[in-house]
């Protein structure tokens, strides 16, 4: 056995040992005589879930009297803002609509954005209750569904007054991620803070301690791009994200079955539906050059074993002339192409679908779905399936009766090694997805992107954006690049003038002071 095996054993051996003391001590030091003290559902995951725990351990350096301490402290808090209950209905629907604090994105390590867009929040007792039970809220959903992988807080300060400054709020903020959600934050990013908070950070430093200090990151939009890519940042931070925050439904991660699951709906609807998709295919095999036309390899586990074949050949007459995307997200189980954009036409341009490549890169068979945040939108044929080791599936995705495309929409695949043994049929998925483990699960999701005019010809299923001319290719390219420029100018004169009246309101807050003192010495 290898230095670096053993040394692995060890610690795997130390970690159990750790994680075992601390169940024992926290169930015989603090759970005895005190059952109301903590939420039963809390306790009971402690004697289940390691991962918690280590997480808790990890914090507190595997010092367990520490993270005794801070288990309780941390339960408690669970306890008092009732976390394991908390809903949408738990919190006010304006506080949900504003779009204040949510999940979007992810930044270069990819780590998911947590935004809190400070401008939004007024100092208000009243309703301070409400928003840190929204924090809790958000904080808790992504902790159930991604287990332990960090977040990046967006602090974004930009068009901040001296009204949105509440240090009670940020405090509970930097706790949640200090006692309550130990190893869930990756990094704070803070977004164009005005001089005049600079005092306020100061303390905030103090509360997060050392070793926590280093993962604050003061940015300005000549910065920031080192931490989030342009295609995550909006515009006022100098980026492209198109997204708008709406509500409802929440942001960005809740994902649903679309429609027509592994094959069309026995309704007149999708009859229609499927004679429309029959008929754009003709007239996309007709107008397709020859040259350009690629043959793609047999494809393998369409969901009905009995026609699987029949199956196969109307998928492959289908999409044989289609240009597969280029870019791909090479995953563990999945090679997953496109890699993060599906791109769509717009409803001028006629084009409508967009063709997702799966590629199993394992020795197993792989189950896979498809999930959207709109199941209303869009057809996904096939949305639940599995592919054979070394093979490649299609999936044709198209939005459904005339409904628009929006760039706010996502798509999530998901994907599990199944057992050599186990069979493929529908019944036997919908068991496997029933029992496979979270952890053993591998997910990456897509955007969806609008294309009005000019489209990649790797992603697209017509012929005239292939037609485009070099010269007008690049016409564009400097047009667009001329109007970035100009709007980068006019965003900085804008951020320039915010400034000074940043700076003139401070002004005015010292002149008011130093007048109440003067006439107050003058009275005296």
């Amino acid at each position: 056995m290898s230095t670096t095996a053993t040394i692995a054993e060890y610690q795997a051996q130390n970690k159990a040992k750790l994680i075992s003391e601390v169940r024992r001590r926290f169930e015989a030091e603090y759970v005895t005589d005190k059952s109301d003290k903590y939420d039963s559902r809390d306790v009971e995951r402690l004697q289940q879930d390691d991962n918690w725990i280590e997480s808790y351990l990890a914090w507190r350096h595997n010092v367990v009297d520490e993270t005794l301490k801070m288990l309780d402290e941390s339960f408690q808090w669970r306890k008092e803002m009732a976390v394991n209950d908390l809903t949408e209905a738990s919190i006010p629907r304006w506080l949900l609509e504003i779009g204040g604090i949510y999940l979007h994105g992810y930044d270069k390590e990819g780590n998911k954005l947590f935004w809190i867009r400070v401008k939004y929040h007024i100092k208000d007792h009243k309703t301070i209750l409400d928003k840190k039970k929204l924090i809790a809220f958000w904080l808790e959903r992504y902790a159930k569904r991604e287990n332990g992988k960090p977040v990046t807080v967006m602090f974004d300060l930009s068009e901040t007054g001296l009204n949105s400054i509440d240090m009670d709020f940020v405090r509970f903020i930097i706790n949640c991620f200090k006692v309550y959600y130990p190893k869930y934050l990756s990094k704070m990013v803070i977004f164009d803070m005005p001089w005049i908070m600079n005092a306020a950070f100061k303390i905030v430093k103090t509360w997060l301690g050392p070793e926590a200090v280093s993962l604050l990151k003061f940015t300005s939009k000549s910065d920031i791009q080192d931490y989030v890519s342009v295609e995550y940042l909006p515009p006022h931070m100098g980026g492209t994200d198109p997204f708008k925050y709406s509500y409802p439904p929440l942001v960005d991660d809740d994902f649903q079955t679309p429609l027509c699951e592994n094959g069309p709906i026995a309704s007149e609807d999708e009859a229609s539906s499927k004679e429309d998709i029959e008929s754009d295919g003709k007239d996309t095999l007709e107008t397709i050059s020859n040259e350009e036309q690629t043959t793609l390899p047999k494809k393998g586990n369409i969901m009905e074993p009995t026609s699987k074949a029949d199956e196969n050949e109307k998928v492959d007459s289908k999409m044989k002339t289609f240009k597969k995307p280029l870019s791909v997200f090479k995953g563990p189980l999945l090679h997953i192409s496109p890699a993060e954009e599906l791109y769509f036409g717009s409803t001028d341009s006629g084009e409508k679908k967009a063709l997702i490549v799966l590629t199993n890169v394992t020795k197993n068979i792989v189950a896979f779905k498809v999930r959207t945040t709109a199941p209303e939108k869009y057809r996904v044929k096939p949305s639940n399936s599995s592919c054979d080791p070394g093979a490649s599936v299609d999936i044709a995705v198209s939005p459904h009766g005339g409904l628009t495309v929006s760039a706010q929409d996502r798509f999530l695949v998901m994907a599990a090694e199944m057992e050599q043994t186990s069979g493929t049929g529908p019944a036997e998925l919908t068991q496997f997805w029933k029992e496979v483990p979270r952890n053993k699960v591998m997910e990456h999701r897509l955007r969806c992107h609008i294309v009005d005019s000019y489209k990649p010809s790797s992603l697209t299923w017509k012929d005239h954006a292939f037609n485009m001319s070099v010269k007008t290719s690049e016409d564009l390219c400097h047009q667009l690049s001329c109007l970035v420029a100009t709007t980068r100018k006019l965003e900085d004169q804008v951020q320039q003038c915010i400034r000074f009246q940043q700076l003139l309101l401070a002004l005015t807050v010292l002149l008011l002071t130093f007048m109440v003192s003067f006439f107050y010495l003058l009275h005296s």
